[in-house]
Parts: structure tokens; C-alpha cells; sequence
């Protein structure tokens, strides 16, 4: 009778170890998806630019893009800052927990990229340093 309450609870700790990893993966998924939407909050400010770039007064075209690329930073640092919350508390048994710092790095970059972009938006004027 020992030994199979040895066995059940063993099934029951590699349930858990188990539930624990996908949650991992799951956290991976959701930040990799965040940053997904990141890149498309940068390619909406973009093409709202590029698309209505005429606009009367107009530096309104620039202020909307620049909303826009700006949610991006708000997307990415969100998500680097959830999912390393999240990562420090959980631990792996089966899979491989993503390296933190690469999630610092690519969320930071995407970041820096969108602050340089919404610089470019302001202080370039068809590709020439506006007057």
C-alpha cells in the first residue's frame, strides 16, 4: 500500500513539473506576442505618416504616428517587465526558461528603435533635416 502512495505522488509532483513548463512556454508565446504587436503598433505610426503625410495642419499626421510609436515602447517594456516578473518565479524541469537578459535585450531594442524612429519623424523632412 506504500509503494502506491509513493507512485501517486510522484504522478502528482511530474503533473505539477509539467504544469509549471507549460506555463513557461505559454509566458514565452505571450511575450513573444506582445512584441508582435509592438512591431505593428511601429507599422500603423508608420503608414498613418506615410498615408496621410499631406495632412492640414501638418504636424498632425506626425503627433497620431507618433502615438503610435510610442504605444510600441509602452508594448515592449510592459511585456519585458511582466514576463521577467514572471519568469523569476517560475522554475523549469523539462523545457529551457528563456534567458532574461535576451528578453531585456530585444524588448530595449525594439524600445530604442521606436524612440529613434519617432526622433526621425520629428527632425526629418523628406529625408533632409527640417529648417
Amino acid at each position: 500500500m506504500a509503494d502506491s502512495s509513493k507512485d501517486s505522488n510522484e504522478l502528482a509532483e511530474d503533473r505539477t513539473d509539467w504544469a509549471e513548463d507549460r506555463t513557461i512556454l505559454a509566458l514565452e508565446r505571450t511575450f513573444a506576442g506582445w512584441m508582435r504587436t509592438a512591431f505593428a503598433a511601429i507599422a500603423i505610426g508608420i503608414g498613418f505618416r506615410a498615408l496621410f503625410g499631406e495632412f492640414d495642419p501638418p504636424w498632425l499626421a506626425k503627433a497620431i504616428a507618433t502615438m503610435f510609436i510610442s504605444l510600441a515602447i509602452v508594448f515592449a517594456i510592459g511585456a519585458e517587465r511582466r514576463a521577467c516578473r514572471s519568469f523569476e518565479r517560475l522554475s523549469s524541469h523539462a523545457v529551457d526558461s528563456p534567458q532574461l537578459p535576451r528578453l531585456r535585450w530585444i524588448a530595449y531594442s525594439i524600445s530604442f528603435g521606436a524612440a529613434l524612429l519617432i526622433v526621425a519623424l520629428w527632425v526629418l523632412n523628406d529625408g533632409q533635416l527640417s529648417a
